[in-house]
């Protein structure tokens, strides 16, 4: 097959800004704090590339990587990472060398239905989690998780 030359040659994908995910990150840390949770948070665009990640002193190292794939999870799904089909759940977290998740805390960045991110939150109980990434949806303007 012969490209057609006359076609575009890239697309555009919005991806949030290193500002708004630094606020992000930063918003994560305040609203656990609030709660008493060490918090962490990361970052990624649509394609799952770290944008920002931070994380209050005294968290649990492993958080580290949950945070990173319950972000992976909502920006990759479009939805919360609690709301993976759970016939799915154990075969997508397995087939993606556990880079997806279905622990709570992950939920998508979009801004006037535009996709442009994950944020993953983790170090509390899962609920905890996802209470603190609504809180942050809700403080930087985004709209809020999907609940089904």
């Amino acid at each position: 097959m012969t490209p057609d030359t006359t076609a575009p040659v890239y697309t555009t994908v919005p991806v949030i800004t290193h500002d708004t995910a630094a606020g992000a990150v930063a918003l994560t840390i305040e609203e656990g704090e609030r709660v008493g949770v060490r918090a962490c948070a990361t970052i990624v665009d649509p394609a799952l590339g770290l944008v920002a990640y931070g994380r209050a002193d005294g968290m649990t190292p492993h958080s580290v990587e949950t945070s990173r794939r319950k972000a992976n999870t909502a920006a990759s799904t479009r939805r919360p990472s609690a709301l993976m089909n759970p016939e799915l759940a154990q075969k997508l977290e397995h087939g993606t060398g556990g880079l997806l998740t279905s622990i709570a805390g992950g939920v998508p960045l979009v801004f006037d239905g535009t996709l442009v991110g994950g944020l993953g939150v983790a170090d509390g109980k899962p609920d905890e989690d996802a209470v603190i990434a609504a809180a942050v949806l809700e403080r930087l303007g985004a709209e809020p998780p999907a609940t089904a």
